[in-house]
């Protein structure tokens, strides 16, 4: 845990410091948040599969920038940083990207990002079928497999997927999925990845233009 701390905090300065100028700063977004850790149904409808082998619940909390004018080439995202706490005490994560709104009507928004996220979770688990193992050591390992996601790299690529609702100058709401993968970029081989399913609620800092 005092890992995960010093890792969000990192992510948070970054955001605030890199993304956030003195006259822009009163712009951004508090968020906060409850995930389903691991969920499956959303990997079984595009046909790509799920994990599901851990469980629990997913505190997330981070901090969004306003609208940045000097990415205005790639549509002027706004960048974030967010800090994920398994309630199961399994597979935590920090990350830190870029996000999209893009306005509908009634006061809903859809919310495509992409970002970089390091999770503290299993990379590398031990193989059930490695000669000359112990009944005790197989049992120990087969529990490991089936209870643990292994991500083959603690870097990895977060892409998410929003559809939020303003529902006052200060206030919003998300629908959320965010997944977690190495992409057969940052390892090769096991790539299992993560699936977070839930909602955010948003809170905007500052003056209210």
């Amino acid at each position: 845990m005092r890992f995960l701390t010093r890792i969000s905090v990192i992510c948070m300065a970054l955001v605030a410091v890199t993304v956030l100028p003195p006259a822009r700063a009163s712009a951004a977004e508090l968020m906060v948040g409850a995930f389903a850790h691991d969920v499956t149904f959303i990997g079984d409808a595009i046909g790509v599969g799920a994990a599901g082998r851990e469980g629990g619940t997913d505190l997330q909390f981070g901090l969004r920038s306003d609208r940045i004018d000097a990415l205005r080439v790639i549509g002027r995202p706004q960048a974030h940083g967010l800090v994920s706490i398994n309630s199961d005490r399994t597979s935590n994560f920090v990350a830190a990207g870029l996000s999209w709104p893009v306005d509908m009507p009634a006061g809903f928004y859809v919310r495509p990002g992409l970002g970089l996220a390091y999770t503290d979770g299993e990379v590398g688990l031990p193989p059930v079928n490695a000669p000359g193992l112990t009944p005790p050591e197989i049992q120990r390992r087969l529990k490991l497999y089936h209870s643990r996601i292994d991500f083959g790299s603690h870097l990895l690529f977060q892409p998410e997927l929003s559809v939020g609702r303003v529902l006052s100058p200060r206030w919003s709401a998300e629908l959320s999925y965010v997944h977690l993968s190495n992409g057969q970029v940052f390892a090769h081989g096991k790539n299992q990845g993560l699936d977070d399913a839930g909602l955010r609620l948003i809170y905007k800092l500052g003056s209210i233009r």
